[in-house]
């Protein structure tokens, strides 16, 4: 499924990057979005809108085939089908496609540790003490150490935390402040506390400059109608710079320097993706499958497996600004990527796989 989505998102892109290199094809663009009155558009490179129209299936597949534009939605869109096709019994849907759960805040839940049971996926991060992370505490049930001294940090500075109710409890008194300090343990700050609750990190944005514009993420990540908005704006900000970064030099696999920043800029995008969490499942492979078939748009090959103990989706969700992602991922990633021109020898996957069917008989068929 994997691969197949890559390559299907490589050619994509490929063809609307060659489209936008081409002066006159820009100024072709810009007429018709003007002739079509697109006002929510941002004005950049394969810049459109899709927010209030996103899509739980291909969107508008005669625009995104013919390489016109795509906007950063079009282009998850294209995994998030072969993620549906591959795993039928999943409900991988877009959030905001659910309309009740939309507008109540729905979200996905990551546990490390239920209890005495450790989830083998996301358990060696358990230990781990990286300095921005929501701490979920229900009950003294669901806790990760790795986040202590952040939570710790959080609340002396903050001097308050929210219950499950979404509503402020102050922690000003002197006494509850002193033992939040010296707490060593889950158990130590619930009873400072004396309910469930959670505290929240910032995250630094691209799209926003100044100001506390932050949010509210979680290992239960909260996807509500103003924050899919916000995280609207910071997806087509990372998407042009991706783009901007490509197209503005017109032979950039020749140089070294652009493609460093074609790599930071889709690694800066993929950082506010596993933020978002924009799918009901299935976000991480996803937002993965989408940064390969990204490098393999700019005619770069990603030849490492992502490293044991290493979760991609979670060295984003805690790193507090895009640079710190980057800096935790390219020591591996970047040494493995490789100049390819391979994509083009490829046949078109959206052609080779038009229906449901020949992509269902693709992905179960075995070699003899």
């Amino acid at each position: 499924m994997a691969g197949l989505a890559a390559i299907e998102i490589a050619q994509k892109v490929s063809k609307a990057w060659r489209f936008l290199r081409n002066p006159k094809n820009i100024a072709k663009l810009v007429r018709k979005r003007d002739k079509l009155n697109m006002s929510q558009n941002r004005g950049g490179y394969c810049s459109t809108s899709t927010l209030a129209g996103s899509p739980t299936s291909s969107p508008n597949e005669d625009r995104v085939s013919s390489g016109i534009s795509l906007s950063w939605q079009d282009v998850y869109n294209i995994a998030v089908k072969w993620r549906q096709i591959s795993e039928p019994c999943d409900p991988v849907v877009w959030v905001n496609k659910l309309s009740e759960e939309f507008n109540s805040g729905f979200g996905s839940h990551t546990p490390m540790l239920l209890g005495q049971a450790k989830v083998i996926r996301y358990y060696p991060y358990y230990q781990r003490r990286l300095i921005c992370c929501l701490c979920i505490v229900n009950n003294g049930l669901v806790f990760s150490y790795r986040v202590l001294e952040t939570a710790k940090t959080i609340m002396l500075d903050l001097k308050y935390v929210n219950n499950a109710e979404d509503r402020a409890i102050f922690l000003t008194d002197i006494d509850k402040l002193k033992k939040i300090e010296i707490a060593s343990s889950c158990s130590d700050l619930y009873h400072v506390v004396g309910e469930t609750y959670w505290v929240a990190t910032r995250c630094d944005s691209m799209a926003f400059r100044g100001g506390k514009t932050g949010f509210d993420f979680a290992i239960r990540t909260p996807c509500t109608p103003s924050r899919w908005e916000e995280y609207d704006e910071e997806m087509t900000a990372a998407w042009e710079a991706i783009c901007e970064a490509y197209c503005n030099d017109t032979n950039p696999t020749r140089d070294p320097g652009v493609l460093d920043a074609v790599k930071d800029a889709i690694l800066r995008m993929t950082y506010y993706w596993y933020n978002f969490m924009p799918l009901s499942r299935g976000s991480a492979v996803v937002g993965y499958v989408v940064l390969l078939g990204l490098f393999l748009a700019a005619n770069m090959d990603i030849t490492a497996s992502i490293p044991p103990g290493v979760q991609v989706d979670w060295e984003a969700i805690l790193s507090p600004d895009p640079g710190t992602f980057v800096d935790a991922v390219k020591p591996w990633l970047y040494p493995s990527t490789k100049i390819s021109r391979c994509l083009k020898d490829y046949t078109d996957v959206s052609c080779a796989f038009s229906t449901t069917g020949s992509v269902v008989a693709a992905l179960t068929s075995v070699d003899p």
